[in-house]
């Protein structure tokens, strides 16, 4: 991503969501693609390590326990800059509404606490462009743990945080893990104006009020397009 962006115009949506795992996150932006789809908007959906030549190598690199805080950062950032270039600001010029689960915010977060400066990282990712929204799910780690260990039993070694040496336990370094990235997220909150969505709350009510957001900051030919009757 090197060449500047600014000059262009982008007649698209960027809608990202963030949160830690479990945060219910995922599921809510699924219901949103789809609501998008039956009025009518044309949209298009992305997610974090979803690039298939980098999300291989991720994951021969984790099995081998031969990712740096460094090269983990690198590698997201190189599956980043591939759905990016050919999908993410394509299609925002195309007039697309862009759905992303999870976004440059959870590097900002995972790769901070994991021991990277934040001016580094926040340089890597500098010329993404900044989402029209960004949905935060907020919710206490003890509930993202709960939800996590109930569908699986066994937690992932880098999910946890072990390289990190927190606990040999990885029960108790998820919540030590988790919970630092909830401080990252937290501190942005104000700084990258996240929307906040208490992840807590009926999926239902959670969803309602991201319809209502999204609704605000649709472009007029979208909506002139929509079939809104069917929200």
């Amino acid at each position: 991503m090197t060449e500047n962006r600014k000059s262009f115009s982008i007649d698209g949506k960027l809608i990202i969501v963030e949160g830690i795992d479990g945060s219910g996150k995922s599921t809510q932006v699924r219901l949103l693609e789809k609501w998008l789809r039956y009025i009518g908007i044309p949209v298009f959906f992305t997610e974090w390590n979803s690039s298939e030549q980098v999300k291989e190598i991720i994951s021969k690199g984790k099995k081998k326990d031969l990712l740096t805080p460094t090269t983990f950062s690198l590698l997201h950032a190189t599956d980043f800059a591939a759905r990016y270039e050919r999908n993410i600001f394509p299609l925002l010029r195309a007039g697309y509404v862009v759905l992303a689960d999870r976004y440059i915010y959870t590097a900002f977060a995972r790769d901070v606490v994991r021991g990277s400066s934040p001016e580094w990282v926040r340089h890597v990712y500098s010329l993404a462009v900044k989402p029209d929204i960004a949905f935060y799910f907020r919710v206490p780690v003890e509930v993202s743990f709960d939800r996590i260990v109930k569908n699986r039993p066994k937690l992932k070694y880098y999910e946890a945080g072990m390289d990190l040496n927190l606990s040999n336990d990885p029960y108790e370094s998820y919540r030590i893990f988790q919970g630092r990235i909830i401080d990252e997220y937290e501190l942005m909150v104000q700084t990258e104006r996240l929307t906040v969505i208490d992840g807590t709350k009926d999926i239902k009510e959670q969803q309602e009020q991201m319809r209502k957001k999204v609704m605000e900051i649709l472009p007029q030919r979208m909506l002139e397009k929509a079939s809104i009757s069917g929200s």
